[in-house]
């Protein structure tokens, strides 16, 4: 009788604890050095479907805030076209949006219906990138930016990258903004650029590396400056710009002597070949000394040669480990790219694949003998 009364008895604590709140659930499981988490940020939560466990496991400091909005953010939420599902992934993937004003929130849906009109859309780029959506200040500076970057002509696509990618750049004055364009518009036209091609080639480069904006414009004249010097011509500077893109605002003038100094040292070539082996491959421009030197030794470990290297400069654009692992998958065919091209290492995972195919399809394909007696299928 006690063995029944006691399994009956379990029986029935494990049916109330499907109806047990997840703040109750949770409360005698609270660490007593953490502070106690805010049941009614718990049981709202719980109400819309979200996944308690994984808020406490990755972000657990949100459901211990004294003041939340988790109602009023799925409201918002709801009036922009999510459903209840939608919901829960949002506050599941950013549970910091229950701790934003609800008139912040509000703030931020006006502003990004001017570049999503469409509700559908709208919240599909809010499922995708909830931070960018729920963390940006200073609303007055992000219409501006919004608006000045329209005013450009730039894609929709392009000012909403840079909106989810790097918030940040449109929390800063407008100001700010508008002298990096003008530096960018000043460096493609006095490098012969057209002003026809002006809009196209800034969203290449906007659309390469969206943190472009947050480069100061000085970082941009200074790396122009140092590749001058250098004795790049006006149309190889135009090629080199677009080849690199964003990343040269990011170069440092020394980091880049010092790369052009090893690379002219290591293959013993003259200026001008210098000049070729940048303009064939700019990637050696912002890769640090040391990277250089590992890649440049890896080569002449396993038999490259420096002409091979002078010829395919390109190849130092692949770490040693691809390096290696395209030579040994050569060698296993019987290609030794000691003795031939290394066109055929270089290049993306899909460009090599594609070299290897067509190499590994000839040496398998025998030669047609025209002359030849053709044999019958009983031979």
């Amino acid at each position: 009788m006690f063995r029944a009364t006691t399994a009956s008895l379990c029986t029935y604590c494990q049916r109330m604890r499907v109806f047990i709140p997840s703040s109750a659930a949770c409360a005698s499981t609270t660490s007593p050095n953490k502070r106690p988490e805010n049941p009614r940020t718990v049981d709202s939560l719980y109400e819309l479907s979200v996944d308690i466990r994984k808020i406490r496991k990755f972000k657990g400091w949100v459901l211990s805030e004294s003041s939340s909005y988790v109602s009023e953010t799925a409201d918002l939420l709801r009036d922009m076209g999510a459903d209840s599902a939608s919901i829960a992934r949002v506050l599941e993937t950013h549970p910091e949006a229950v701790l934003c004003q609800p008139a912040d929130v509000a703030a931020r849906r006006d502003l990004w219906v001017l570049l999503y009109p469409n509700k559908c859309e709208l919240m599909s780029i809010i499922e995708k990138f909830p931070a960018s959506f729920f963390t940006v200040t200073h609303h007055a500076n992000q219409r501006a930016n919004i608006q000045y970057l329209q005013s450009l002509h730039l894609g929709k696509r392009i000012i909403g990258k840079l909106m989810t990618s790097a918030p940040q750049s449109f929390s800063r004055p407008v100001e700010r903004n508008q002298e990096v364009i003008h530096t960018l518009r000043e460096t493609y036209l006095d490098l012969g650029g057209n002003e026809g091609n002006l809009r196209v080639w800034l969203q290449k480069l906007l659309s390469q590396n969206p943190y472009i904006l947050m480069r100061p414009a000085e970082a941009w004249r200074d790396s122009l400056g140092f590749l001058r010097e250098q004795g790049f011509t006006t149309e190889e500077l135009l090629n080199l710009v677009s080849s690199l893109g964003a990343s040269i605002a990011e170069l440092q003038p020394e980091a880049m002597r010092q790369a052009l100094d090893y690379i002219e040292g290591a293959l013993v070539c003259s200026e001008e070949e210098l000049k070729e082996i940048v303009i064939h491959c700019p990637a050696i421009l912002y890769y640090s000394l040391p990277t250089l030197v590992g890649r440049f030794q890896g080569l002449m470990d396993v038999g490259v040669s420096m002409e091979q290297v002078k010829e395919t400069p390109n190849v130092l654009e692949l770490t040693t480990q691809i390096v290696l692992y395209r030579i040994q998958k050569l060698a296993s065919y019987g290609y030794d790219v000691r003795f031939g091209s290394l066109d055929v290492i270089v290049g993306t995972k899909k460009d090599f694949e594609l070299s290897f195919g067509k190499l590994h399809l000839r040496q398998q394909r025998p030669l047609f003998n025209p002359v030849a007696p053709l044999k019958s299928a009983e031979e």
